[in-house]
Order: C-alpha cells, then sequence, then structure tokens
C-alpha cells in the first residue's frame, strides 16, 4: 500500500528531511514557467508579474537524487508507469476490448534490466511500507496506481517540480478514503440526476433532453467542486457547459426551479410578460445562485459547442475586475473567481475555438489564475465513434499545448472522481495554471433521446445497453457495504418524483421571474422604442487636461524620438489651439474624460496598443529598457478610473468571446475590441451570431462592447477593404416598415468626424442601457484634415448625430439633387464637387445606419423641396454595403426613391488590380453625379 508521508518530491518531508527552496538560479533552470513582459516591476493595470502563482517551489532533496542515481533502472522504470501508465488505462467502461499491460512495451521491466524477484530500494523512487520490494510487488503497485481506473498525464510539462508535485499529490489523493456521509450525498445526487431523467422520459417524451445517462458521475464534480471552492474562499465560480446533463445539474445542485423547466418544455415562454426578448431553447437556461458562501453562475450557452468557454473566461477575469483583485488589485488571479469549463470529447477535440481560449489562458490580461476543466467524454460525437473524431489518442491532447496537466478518470468509479477533483483544484489553487479532468463515460442514448445510436454504432451500444446504470450500480455497492440501504435508496427516488411532480402540476399557473438587470445591473433599464440623444459633451479645461495627460511621460522615459516630435507635441499643439482634433487624440478624449469620470477602460485585439495604423499610442515604450507605460493611468492621484490595454494572441473568436464575457459582468466598464482589419471580425462569426448579436433578446444580457471595424475601399484587396457591413446589417432587428428606436438588438454606425467618434465612446457608457456598437472604423481618415473636429464639437451640449448635413452648406432652393452616402466616402464626394464645380447638390452623410434615422432624415428632405432625383453612391459593391439595407427604408419610412450609384455585384469584396479598382472609383463619381 502507497504511504503518503513518503512520497518522492514536492512534499515537504520526506523520510525524515526537509526539502530546500530553489535559489533563483535553480528556480530558473528548472522551471522557467514565467515569461518575461514589457513592464515596470509595479507592472501595468491588468497586469502584475508579482501576482503570478505557483512560484513557490522546493528543491528535491540530495538523497533524493543519489537515490535515483544509484536505482537509476529502478528509477526508470518508476518514470515509465508515470509517463506513459496513461495509455493503457483501464478508463473505458464500456470498452470494446480490454486493455492489457502486454501490450504496453514502455511498462516492461526487462526493458530497464530488472528481473522480477530483484529487490529495489523505494526511498526516492515510489512510496511502499518497506524501505525496499521486489520488481513484482512494485509492479503491482505502479499498475494499480497509474494503469487502474484512474490515470495521470503530465510528462510533457516543462517544469520538473511541477511535474514531481503532480505525481506525490496523486499518489497521495490515490488512498484517500471518502467518508461514508461523503458516499451517501454522492450517491443521492447520482439518483436524483437519474430520477430526473426518467421522469422527462415519462412526463415529456418528444423532448430533446440531452440528459446525463451515462455520466452521472460528474454529480461527484460538482458536489466536490462547491465544497472545494468554500473551503479555498473562492467567492465565485463560473461555469460554462454545454448540453449534456445540463439540465440534470440544474435541477439538481443550482436549484433551478424544475416548474420553470418544464414550462418551457411545454412550449411557453421563460420571461415574465414584461420582460422583452425571443428566448432561446430549453437547454440554455441558465442560473445564478449561493452554494454557501460561494456564488455560482451558470452563463448560457448556444448551440454552437464550446462557444461558451471564452466567455467563461472573460467573465471570470472581470470578477477580477470587479472586486479588484488579483492583476487589478490585491492577491492573486484566481482568488476572487474560478472559471470551470464543461466540454464534450469531440467538440474539445474538433473546434478551434479551444485552442484558442487555451493560448489565452496565460497571456498577460487574459489570465483568470487557471481554469478547472472536466470533459464528459461519452465516447461519441452526435454519431461518430472517437476514434473517427480526432487524431489523437485522448480528446484531451489539446491540453498539452500550453502544458495542462490531464487526469483520466473512468466513469464507473465516481468516488475516484471525486479524488480526482479535489487533485485538480488543489493543483490549480497551488500553481494558478489549467488543469483537466477527463470523464471517460458513455452515453446511454442517441445524441438526443430521439435518436437511434445502434444505426451508425451497433457494437457499442450493445453493450450500452446490457449494462445496467452507473447510479445503481454504486448504490448497490454501498448498500453492500452496509453505507446504504434499499429503503433509503428507494426514498431518495420517490422524494425526489414526488418533488417534480408537485412541480409539474404548479406549471399552468407559474409566472416565471425576471432575472437580469440585477446587482451591478440594478441602475440599467430596458431600451425604449424610441430613438434618444444623450449629451455626451465635456468642458474645454477637462479636454485639455485629460489630452495633456494622455501623453505625459516620466523625465527618465526615453520616448521614441517619431512619437515625442509628432505624437505628443502634435497633440499638446492641437489640444492649445482647440482645432484640428484628429481620430486618435479624439479617442483619448473621449476615453481619458470616462477615466476622469470613473469608468474602466479595456481596448482588447491585436497590437491595439499602438494600433494597426499608428494612430493611438495610448501604450509607451521605453526606446532603452523595453517597458510599457500607460499615460492614462496616471491622469490624476486616486484614480479610481483605469485604462487596459490587452493586446491579444493572433485569435479573433476566442478574443471578441472574451470581450463579450468582459462586458456582461458590470455595466460600469467599458470594453471594446478592435479588429486589425474590418473583415478579421469573420473569424469571430460563430460568437457576433450567437451573443453579441442576440445576448438580451436570448438571455436578457446587456453589453455594451464595442467593436472596432476598420473598413474603406482604398485599394487594399479583397481581404483588408471592407468589415462587411452588409452582414451585420442583416444581423439586426431593424424594421423596414416602422421605425427604429433604441431598442434594436445593435447600434451599427459609421461615423466621419472625429467628435462623432468622441460622443459615440462616451455615449455607450452616459447612457442608462447598455448595447453592443458596431463601429464602421475609418482607414484614411484617421489623419485627413477635413474629418478633424474642433474642442467646441465635443462641448457641453453636444451629442452624436444620427446624420450630418451637406458642409458645404448648399443654397436649399437651388438643389436638384439629393445624394446619400455613408463613411469616407463622403470626403470623395466633396472632392469631387469642389474640383468640378458640380451646383445644385447635396450631400448628405447617415452617421447612424441601425438604427435607421428615418425622422431625422426627413427633417434633412425638408431643406431641399425642390429636389427631384435622391441617389444612394456607396464605394461598396452592390451587393454588399448599406444599399439593400436603407433602399427599402428609405422608400417606406422616409418616401424616397433613391437610384443606385456604386460598383457592381462582385463575388468578393474588392479587386484585386490596381488598375480596375481605380476604374471604378471613376465610374462610381460617374454614376453619382450623371444620374
Amino acid at each position: 500500500m502507497f504511504h503518503p508521508a513518503r512520497l518522492v518530491c514536492h512534499v515537504r518531508l520526506v523520510q525524515g528531511q526537509v526539502w530546500g527552496r530553489l535559489r533563483p538560479s535553480q528556480a530558473t533552470s528548472h522551471c522557467e514557467n514565467h515569461r518575461s513582459y514589457q513592464s515596470k516591476a509595479s507592472g501595468v493595470f491588468g497586469f502584475n508579474p508579482q501576482t503570478a502563482g505557483g512560484q513557490d517551489e522546493f528543491a528535491i532533496p540530495a538523497e533524493v537524487h543519489q537515490s535515483r542515481r544509484d536505482n537509476s533502472n529502478a528509477f526508470r522504470y518508476v518514470d515509465a508507469f508515470r509517463k506513459h501508465g496513461y495509455k493503457y488505462a483501464d478508463l473505458n467502461p464500456v470498452a470494446l476490448s480490454a486493455t492489457s499491460l502486454s501490450s504496453a512495451p514502455e511498462l516492461d521491466a526487462d526493458r530497464y534490466g530488472l528481473s522480477a524477484d530483484q529487490s529495489v530500494p523505494t526511498q526516492g523512487l515510489c512510496s511502499l511500507d518497506s524501505q525496499a520490494a521486489s520488481v513484482t510487488e512494485l509492479t503491482e503497485q505502479l499498475t494499480k496506481v497509474y494503469c487502474g481506473s484512474t490515470a495521470l498525464e503530465c510528462g510533457y510539462i516543462e517544469c520538473e517540480n511541477e511535474q514531481e508535485w503532480l505525481f506525490a499529490k496523486y499518489e497521495d489523493i490515490k488512498s484517500h478514503q471518502l467518508e461514508d456521509s461523503a458516499k451517501k450525498a454522492l450517491a443521492i445526487e447520482m439518483l436524483k440526476s437519474q430520477a430526473f431523467d426518467n421522469f422527462l422520459a415519462t412526463k415529456f417524451q418528444s423532448v430533446k433532453r440531452y440528459g446525463g445517462e451515462g455520466a452521472e458521475a460528474m454529480m461527484g464534480f460538482f458536489t466536490e467542486l462547491f465544497d472545494q471552492a468554500e473551503r479555498q474562499n473562492i467567492d465565485q465560480v463560473i461555469l460554462g457547459q454545454a448540453h449534456r446533463g445540463r439540465l440534470n445539474l440544474l435541477t439538481g445542485l443550482l436549484q433551478f426551479p424544475p416548474v420553470a423547466m418544464f414550462r418551457k418544455m411545454k412550449g411557453l415562454p421563460e420571461f415574465p410578460p414584461e420582460q422583452s426578448g425571443a428566448g432561446d431553447v430549453l437547454s440554455h437556461l441558465t442560473a445564478s445562485l449561493e452554494i454557501g458562501s460561494v456564488h455560482v453562475t451558470m452563463l448560457p450557452n448556444p448551440s454552437h459547442l464550446e462557444a461558451v468557454n471564452p466567455v467563461a473566461v472573460g467573465k471570470a477575469r472581470a470578477k477580477h475586475l470587479t472586486v479588484g483583485g488579483g492583476e487589478y488589485g490585491s492577491g492573486q488571479m484566481g482568488d476572487s473567481a474560478l472559471c470551470v469549463q464543461i466540454h464534450g470529447d469531440a467538440a474539445l477535440a474538433g473546434q478551434g475555438i479551444n485552442m484558442e481560449t487555451l493560448q489565452i489562458a496565460n497571456v498577460p490580461h487574459y489570465s483568470v489564475g487557471g481554469s478547472l476543466h472536466l470533459v464528459v467524454n461519452n465516447q461519441v460525437g452526435f454519431t461518430t465513434p472517437g476514434e473517427r473524431a480526432r487524431s489523437s489518442r485522448h480528446c484531451t491532447d489539446l491540453a498539452k499545448q500550453i502544458g495542462a496537466p490531464v487526469i483520466h478518470v473512468n466513469g464507473d468509479h465516481p468516488e475516484d472522481l471525486v479524488r480526482a477533483t479535489r487533485l485538480a483544484i488543489e493543483y490549480r489553487q497551488k500553481f494558478r495554471k489549467d488543469i483537466f479532468v477527463n470523464l471517460v463515460c458513455f452515453r446511454r442514448w442517441g445524441h438526443n433521446e430521439l435518436d437511434d445510436p445502434t444505426f451508425t454504432n451497433p457494437a457499442l451500444y450493445s453493450i450500452i445497453h446490457a449494462r445496467r446504470s452507473v447510479p445503481d450500480n454504486y448504490s448497490d455497492k454501498l448498500i453492500e457495504n452496509g453505507i446504504f440501504t434499499s429503503e433509503e435508496r428507494s426514498a431518495v427516488v420517490s422524494k425526489h418524483m414526488e418533488l417534480l411532480n408537485e412541480n409539474f402540476r404548479l406549471m399552468d399557473n407559474y409566472t416565471p421571474e425576471r432575472t437580469n438587470l440585477k446587482g451591478l445591473w440594478q441602475s440599467m433599464s430596458e431600451s425604449t422604442g424610441n430613438i434618444t440623444e444623450w449629451d455626451t459633451g465635456v468642458g474645454a479645461d477637462v479636454l485639455k487636461f485629460v489630452g495633456s495627460k494622455s501623453v505625459q511621460a516620466p523625465e527618465d522615459f526615453n520616448v521614441h524620438s517619431h512619437l515625442k516630435k509628432h505624437h505628443i507635441e502634435g497633440r499638446i499643439k492641437k489640444l492649445e489651439s482647440g482645432s484640428g482634433i484628429d481620430w486618435g487624440t479624439a479617442e483619448a478624449l473621449a476615453m481619458g474624460s470616462l477615466l476622469y469620470q470613473g469608468f474602466n477602460i479595456r481596448i482588447s485585439g491585436q497590437d491595439v496598443g499602438r494600433a494597426t495604423f499608428s494612430h493611438r499610442h495610448a501604450m509607451l515604450v521605453d526606446q532603452q529598457s523595453n517597458e510599457i507605460y500607460i499615460p492614462m493611468n496616471d491622469i490624476m492621484e486616486d484614480q479610481k478610473g483605469k485604462l487596459e490595454i490587452a493586446n491579444s494572441i493572433l485569435s479573433e473568436e476566442a478574443v471578441l468571446a472574451f470581450e463579450y464575457g468582459m462586458s456582461i459582468e458590470s455595466p460600469n466598464n467599458l470594453v471594446i475590441w478592435e479588429a486589425q482589419f474590418g473583415d478579421f471580425f469573420n473569424g469571430a462569426q460563430i460568437i457576433l451570431d450567437t451573443y453579441v448579436a442576440n445576448g438580451e433578446s436570448k438571455w436578457g444580457l446587456q453589453s455594451g462592447l464595442v467593436m472596432l471595424l476598420p473598413h474603406g475601399m482604398d485599394g487594399a484587396g479583397p481581404e483588408h477593404s471592407s468589415c462587411r457591413i452588409e452582414r451585420f446589417l442583416q444581423m439586426t432587428d431593424s424594421r423596414e416598415n416602422a421605425g427604429d428606436g433604441d431598442n434594436v438588438n445593435w447600434e451599427i454606425v459609421h461615423p466621419t468626424t472625429a467628435a462623432q467618434y468622441f460622443h459615440l465612446l462616451r455615449r455607450q457608457m452616459v447612457r442608462n442601457y447598455r448595447k453592443p456598437l458596431v463601429v464602421i472604423a475609418p482607414k484614411t481618415l484617421l489623419r485627413l484634415p477635413a474629418a478633424s473636429s474642433t474642442l467646441e464639437n465635443m462641448s457641453p451640449g453636444r451629442c452624436f448625430q444620427t446624420v450630418l448635413s451637406d458642409t458645404a452648406e448648399p443654397a436649399p432652393e437651388k438643389v436638384e439633387k439629393v445624394i446619400f452616402v455613408s463613411g469616407k466616402h463622403y470626403f470623395t464626394l466633396s472632392k469631387y464637387i469642389q474640383e468640378n464645380s458640380v451646383q445644385n447638390v447635396a450631400v448628405v452623410r447617415l452617421e447612424s445606419i441601425c438604427p435607421f434615422p428615418a425622422e431625422r432624415l426627413q427633417q434633412e428632405l425638408k431643406k431641399y423641396k425642390n429636389a427631384k432625383k435622391f441617389v444612394w453612391s456607396q464605394e461598396e459593391h452592390r451587393n454588399m454595403g448599406c444599399w439593400t439595407f436603407v433602399q427599402p427604408r428609405f422608400e417606406n419610412l422616409v418616401g424616397v426613391k433613391l437610384s443606385y450609384a456604386g460598383r457592381d455585384e462582385l463575388c468578393q469584396p474588392a479587386v484585386g488590380v490596381g488598375q480596375v479598382h481605380q476604374a471604378e472609383n471613376k465610374q462610381i463619381l460617374d454614376r453619382t453625379f450623371s444620374s
């Protein structure tokens, strides 16, 4: 039997000797997990290298190293089990063939020069009661621990001491016995889960419930999770879970009212009558509750598997921001919140968003102090068996890319899952890194209960249909051992069935409760059917103050010479004159004034500190020391609002989802995601489709997320020109035959001046509701003098204008043609008019595309009573841009029939031949002014 007090490595006492702490030089050579980052020792807002976990390493005692040298063959044999045992473990509860160590050459003692009856010392090798053991005894113990119903996979971890700690703790926890009360509690939760599935099978036979049958052992994971979270003083647990077993967990441990779920199954809404929204399907219901001293949040998930995971990570990160913990204040990341991601086996291996999410796990400004992963591995993805669903041995092999350990557990052994969960949480708490628990189980029915799995997997399901359930088998074992009785088991099932029946009877008289706009969101309201204006102006004295602070730097900071002259000195001159305020300056003024008011701002994306087009420079880098300085975090003493610059990995889907998760935590944080080029949102389409565009409609979740999408047909070719405005417009709930209000699902704007952008950013935080904002952002306008603004344009009483009149101010009575336009194309038309002395034309800009400003356009048209021609001119192709969106609205709501002037239809956003592009530009002008 293994003896935990004498385990090798990373335990404070081994054979009575205290293990010494690593010296800095040793720590560097043994465990170089912490990478340098451009920041001062004190860090920057959102990243503090001194809060990184897992740094308290211990050196391996000299006598252990000596024992391993003296018995190198035996140590290599032990190490083989630790590194390769997982490949031969008895993990599959419905295996088609049995595993055998005879097929494990790595675990053959002969390979290491050992004979069966040979005696080897155990010190520094493994933990047996005796000081020595025969190779046969050693083999038996190693097989039991590393090739039994659980297995540890961590041989790829770079840090030797981290591996040693895991081996020691794993061997220790394997010998732990659960208390009888814990075993009974585990049996009860599994029986309740089974009873729930049986109840639904009787009452709702045609409902797809995606039950937990075959995976009931997962209840052991959750009971241990919530218990350990409370013991570890973790305040928040954020769950991201797909459909399998979700309803079981909700109505069980998460105390979701069964009556509310039954209403949904009957086809009734989950929202109260006063709450707007279209709702979502049954398997996406959510929960938010207190379990002991821990607040547990199960986030909504779409049917796009695994999409919830980065949202959960972002939400967990935002929890730290809310309380000022970890890298936002005191303590470590992970103290305040624990992110738990529940995966399916096929989706974990197959969905690329998992790779992206794992890659941000240890990146500055994205870390949450480690996520806990549970894989509900039912070994079939829809109809595809595991061996055809991936190229790797295990679905968890993705964990290797970030060195995350994996604990594999046979789903027929729920107590082992409890132990594995205990080890996983202890590892996460110590090292603040991700760790996986792979529950190898089965799915009793098809992908859903109406699907017949025998069509495609007859051999597997012949085994599944012939066996008893996990709850029945486990409770039988407890009864056999005198821990549980048959009467108690029957009583548990009867009581739970009666609870479900009682809730079933209440179904028609139950009124759902509103669950949104509470807590941090209680000051927010639902938006209305009107288009409102908000005074977002700021006094010139404040703007000059925060503007000057946005380019300050310590005296000993070595600013790049170009930035010193053009960025810093140039901005100061603009502020002093009060004119020529360009895009980057306007953004800094909007952000600085919001920070001044106490709001937090986070801007995320690829290269956002500098910005793709080098116009922002909100993050300065010392040209000698390479250290980072963020001027706007030093606007004033005791500054409450802070700016976080989060330069992301080269990912769109996971990063945008992460930022969405950040945005739904609190209305007091302005969260911005900037695409490097506008069309890069393509990689995040799933998140836009399933979260950002409709999170409020489906789940009542408001989000003020801002998306900046650089756009412009400026000859960059097919991929870097268009942000596909038409796709965002197609995803709105704007109506063609009725006026829009603030209650559209998201807002799509195409600002053409720096002041307009300034007001948009401020409006996101000033309003009493939150909406996602899609900004069709500029490229050439960033430095175009005609697109610049004055401080007067940003003064009190000013606001974002949905429509901009013609700045040339043509005589209204002489205007015969009105051209409507959006974006930078306005400046092309304006230049043409000036250069060619075009008369009798007015050019009107739509700055807000959705909500569509019908009333404001009607007011504008009243000026031009003699106009006979009305043109929509755009630089995009006819089947793209705003044309198909604005055309019916102008006709139905404004009373104007538009003619089209722009590029012809094309299958790609832009041509790749420069001369053709220029010819198209000329053609657009000809069509605009000749029509």
